[in-house]
């Protein structure tokens, strides 16, 4: 963590107790974690339609790249939601932490602002963007968040879906934005890539880690973060799915109305 001399938003200021006190289990259940998630990644360019397409297709399709970046604008709007729900929960609970979880929410509340200006920047407008349908696999994935909430009592669901967007995310974006750029034009990415170069220079993959570990305390934590990532990633090799249904199959079979699950893919849960 920062000292006093670095008053970074996540930093221990004078007179608060860390909210990061040393956990040697979680330290060690880190590296396992994170190899899962990159076993995640190279299933995903393996067994879903279209995985690679955005960062390697010579010709990026501008419809495929328009209906994933609107997915993330509604994902980002949705989860503020429940950000709010996990300041609450910490507030209750961690106060220095819900202070930290603050100043996280704080940078991504209005995100979808960014990734907003790159579609008006390919033609589309703001009222077409915040008109869309989630698809099923969006709502799907908020729910499962909800769904700890309520019924487990913690927002361990959500924190785990941080983590393994912001870790992802920083293994794979870097590339896919340099692809569509070259393909689409560098309107396309200057919003995203300003995105994932805050991410990167606020340092959030260790943070959302660090938050994450407060709760592991056993190694029936460390599964039950793992059963939270494993189905985090189910649903967003579901959207990916019907990302491609949607925009791909049906564009060449417009009658046809079929959509795969992510398990009809091979991606299974366990």
């Amino acid at each position: 963590m920062s000292g006093f001399s670095k008053p970074l938003p996540y930093g221990i200021y004078p007179g608060e107790r860390d909210p990061f006190p040393r956990n040697e289990l979680a330290d060690a259940a880190r590296p396992r974690i994170d190899a899962i998630l990159d076993a995640m990644i190279e299933e995903f360019y393996a067994k879903i339609p279209y995985a690679q397409h955005l960062g390697t297709a010579e010709k990026v399709n501008r419809e495929y790249y328009k209906r994933f970046t609107i997915e993330i604008i509604l994902r980002l709007r949705l989860k503020r939601v429940i950000d709010g729900l996990t300041i609450h929960y910490f507030a209750r609970t961690n106060p220095p932490l819900a202070k930290r979880w603050c100043h996280y929410t704080e940078d991504e509340m209005l995100h979808d602002g960014l990734f907003l200006a790159d579609l008006e920047r390919v033609g589309m407008s703001r009222k077409e963007v915040y008109e869309t349908e989630p698809l099923l696999a969006t709502k799907l994935l908020q729910g499962y968040f909800y769904y700890g909430l309520e019924h487990e009592g913690v927002p361990l669901a959500s924190l785990s879906s941080s983590y393994f967007i912001e870790y992802t995310a920083s293994r794979t974006q870097e590339k896919w934005l340099d692809n569509i750029e070259r393909s689409v034009g560098a309107g396309a990415v200057k919003g995203s890539r300003a995105h994932v170069d805050h991410d990167d220079a606020d340092g959030h993959v260790g943070f959302v880690w660090e938050v994450l570990s407060t709760f592991i305390k056993t190694e029936a934590d460390v599964d039950r973060i793992i059963t939270h990532l494993r189905a985090v990633y189910h649903l967003f090799m579901m959207f990916f799915v019907e990302l491609h249904g949607l925009v791909i199959a049906r564009a060449a079979e417009p009658f046809s109305g079929t959509y795969q699950t992510a398990a009809e893919c091979g991606c299974a849960l366990a």
